[in-house]
């Protein structure tokens, strides 16, 4: 199926901005050309592809067909550059899904390190970045472990070290009798999201026991670790976000050399692997300063 061009960057320009006069600023045409084009492009594909809102959001089929003109985008502008042509096309878009604390403590080095792209991040729980790329609504993913995509090629990164920490005070009142099944079930703890697994993860290497703590949810990594050293509850903060608060005792690891380390995965779809060849260069330079080294002995989940 041959899908017209500006249909398709009118559909990218909405679900980017989230309305119809943004679009049709950015692409320097009026609303009535913009909804033109998306009616013309649903009754193409005979299907709805954008829920009208404030602001407006694309359908299942909405994302995919975007994505699929992102991708269209890169594999042009690697054409271009092979070919040597000299058209002042600009940046192009690649879509990107990044666990959290991966944005947090060090994948903007990596993007810093790569010239003519555009970025847009979908920021999701680790385990689940995963399943953006394999709906098709992203070009690439961190992934935790061996959550493999089909169609994708995979580089391991290595590990992020996680810590379960907490403030001395918090300790004090909450395992003064130690840290073990009990104390954690009472204890507050800290969670991302509702898809976070991490404190529970920690807790079944610890005790072998799976235990529901109460929880707060606070979906921020810097709000992780201020969250702990305010005596809110103990979480799972990787090192590189809370060493500063463990080198000033401002935290504490509630047990001592019991980290979790999780393993991270680069995912790119096979198709676009030559044309994201530099990202995935400056992915792995980035992470062979920020990770543990690729180990078989890692933890995954």
């Amino acid at each position: 199926m041959l899908l017209d061009p500006n249909h398709l960057s009118a559909l990218s320009s909405i679900l980017r901005h989230g309305s119809f006069d943004a679009a049709a600023a950015e692409l320097s045409v009026t609303p009535s050309a913009i909804s033109q084009r998306i009616k013309a492009l649903e009754d193409r594909v005979g299907a709805a592809l954008i829920n009208r809102g404030t602001p407006c959001t694309g359908t299942p089929a909405g994302m995919r067909i975007a994505q699929h003109a992102e991708d269209i985008g890169l594999l042009e502008a690697k054409l271009a550059r092979e070919l040597t042509l000299n058209q002042a096309t600009g940046p192009v878009r690649v879509r990107v899904a990044v666990p959290a604390d991966v944005l947090a403590t060090w994948f903007i080095d990596a993007m810093a390190k790569v010239d003519g792209l555009l970025f847009d991040l979908v920021v999701d729980d680790q385990d689940h970045s995963a399943e953006w790329l394999r709906r098709g609504e992203v070009s690439a993913a961190i992934t935790v472990g061996g959550q493999l995509v089909s169609g994708c090629d995979a580089t391991s990164l290595g590990a992020l070290r996680y810590v379960a920490t907490a403030s001395p005070e918090f300790i004090e009142k909450w395992f003064a009798k130690g840290v073990d099944e009990h104390t954690l079930a009472s204890a507050p703890c800290l969670t991302f999201n509702r898809k976070d697994r991490l404190q529970k993860a920690w807790i079944a290497e610890q005790t072998g026991q799976a235990v529901s703590p109460p929880s707060h949810f606070l979906p921020s990594p810097q709000g992780f670790v201020d969250a702990a050293i305010a005596g809110m509850g103990w979480g799972m903060n990787p090192v590189g976000l809370a060493q500063r608060a463990l080198d000033d005792g401002r935290l504490r690891p509630l047990v001592q050399n019991a980290p979790l380390d999780v393993p991270l995965t680069w995912q790119v779809g096979r198709v676009l692997s030559a044309a994201l060849a530099p990202l995935t260069s400056a992915v792995r330079q980035a992470a062979r300063t920020a990770l543990l080294p690729p180990c078989s002995e890692q933890s995954s989940f």
